[in-house]
């Protein structure tokens, strides 16, 4: 276990959350104080848990393009609606990090995808641009959950690096929930680099049919 100071709530709001698709929520957004990488990451507590049950919880790194621009190179804007009716329905926090490009930042990002437009897959583009192919680090995700009285959790995610991270951190992730698939055209290539690299767990053979295609 790693050992980390402690982060304290900030501020908690109540913000309702309306998507393009029709589909709304009731969350509560939660700053902090004390988080290591002092970057502002915001919790997006969502429903309640039933009693006994553990809360469902997903860390996503936001997604400028994917997030708010609908862009179709990437699934984040689609996991990201759908975590959030998922969490709504069970009970959970959506934890906001600020982890663009998997931690190089925006500029960046888009640098690597010049790249990619070249051949190279996304975890290629990074390290031909000299920065590692994912620079996230999930402490202030484990201080935002101490934060938030979280110590056990089901995690919604498809990346075992994330629960790995947790669990190095202290936090008990009983179960690792996959989210759905949303691929396009645009996005193929992307998601096998996920599952090639990194062992995300997305349906390879499905995947390369449609990049066969």
């Amino acid at each position: 276990m790693t050992d980390f100071p402690a982060a304290t709530q900030r501020a908690r709001v109540r913000v309702p959350l309306r998507f393009n698709d029709g589909y709304s929520a009731d969350a509560e957004l939660v700053t902090f104080h004390g988080l290591t990488d002092a970057q502002e990451h915001v919790a997006v507590v969502l429903g309640e848990p039933a009693p006994g049950a553990l809360p469902l919880v997903r860390l996503h790194s936001e997604c400028l393009t994917g997030d708010v621009f609908g862009s179709a190179r990437c699934d984040c804007g689609p996991q990201l609606r759908e975590a959030v009716e998922r969490i709504a329905e069970r009970g959970g926090v959506l934890l906001y990090l600020r982890q663009e490009g998997r931690g190089i930042g925006l500029y960046n990002k888009l640098d690597a995808y010049a790249l990619q437009d070249q051949g190279l897959d996304t975890y290629e583009a990074n390290a031909a641009l000299g920065l590692p192919e994912d620079a996230r680090d999930y402490t202030a995700a484990a201080q935002m959950l101490a934060a938030l009285g979280i110590t056990e959790l089901d995690l919604l995610s498809n990346n075992p690096d994330k629960a790995e991270q947790l669990r190095g951190l202290g936090v008990t992730v009983r179960d690792r929930v996959p989210t759905g698939v949303f691929s396009t055209a645009h996005n193929v290539r992307y998601l096998r680099a996920k599952v090639l690299h990194t062992q995300h767990t997305l349906p390879l053979a499905e995947l390369t049919e449609l990049n066969a295609g």
